[in-house]
C-alpha cells in the first residue's frame, strides 16, 4: 500500500505493465483483477490498453446473474465469481494480482476465466512469495511476477 503514496510511480507502473503486456502477449481482450487488490492496478492497465476491465469477486459481491468457480483455502472452501458475458468465448484475458501466496485465488479465477470459454493470456503478479509454492497451482498458465521472494 505504500506504493500508493505517489501517485506518478503507480501511474507508472501501470504504463509498464500495459506495455508488457503489449509486447510479451500481443492482444487481450480485457483485463480481470481479483478482489480488492487486483481492482488497484486493473482498471488502470485496462484503460491503458483500451479494453474492459473485468472484477472476479467473491460470492455474493457482483450483480446480476454470475458464474462461480470454487477452491481450497488453508481454512476451507472459497468461491469466487464473474459475471455473466463478461468474457465471451474466445476471449484472452490478462489477470492481474497483487500477491500470489499458495495460489488458489489466482487458480480459480483461471478456471473462471476457462470455464466461461475465454483463455488466459497471462496471469500477472506483483509479488510472488516463492516459498508457498503458489505457482505449481498454475502449471497451464503463463505468469509472471514483478518481485519475487525467495524467503517468506
Amino acid at each position: 500500500m505504500p506504493l500508493f503514496t505517489n501517485p506518478q510511480l503507480v501511474n507508472e507502473l501501470c504504463v509498464v505493465i500495459a506495455d508488457h503486456v503489449r509486447h510479451t502477449v500481443g492482444h487481450v481482450d480485457s483485463v480481470a483483477g481479483l478482489e480488492a487488490r487486483g481492482f488497484l492496478f486493473g482498471p488502470q492497465v485496462a484503460i491503458q490498453l483500451g479494453v474492459p476491465f473485468v472484477p472476479i469477486r467473491k460470492k455474493g459481491k457482483l450483480p446480476g446473474a454470475t458464474i462461480e468457480a470454487s477452491y481450497q483455502k488453508e481454512y476451507g472452501e472459497d468461491i469466487v465469481a464473474i459475471q455473466e458475458g463478461a468474457v465471451k468465448s474466445g476471449d484472452i484475458v490478462f489477470l492481474i494480482d497483487d500477491l500470489l501466496a499458495t495460489g488458489g485465488t489466482l487458480r480459480a479465477a483461471a478456471n473462471l476465466i476457462q470455464k466461461v470459454g475465454g483463455k488466459v493470456g497471462e496471469a500477472f503478479v506483483l509479488i510472488e512469495l516463492a516459498p508457498l509454492n503458489g505457482r505449481a497451482k498454475l502449471p497451464d498458465v503463463k505468469l509472471t511476477t514483478l518481485i519475487s521472494y525467495d524467503s517468506a
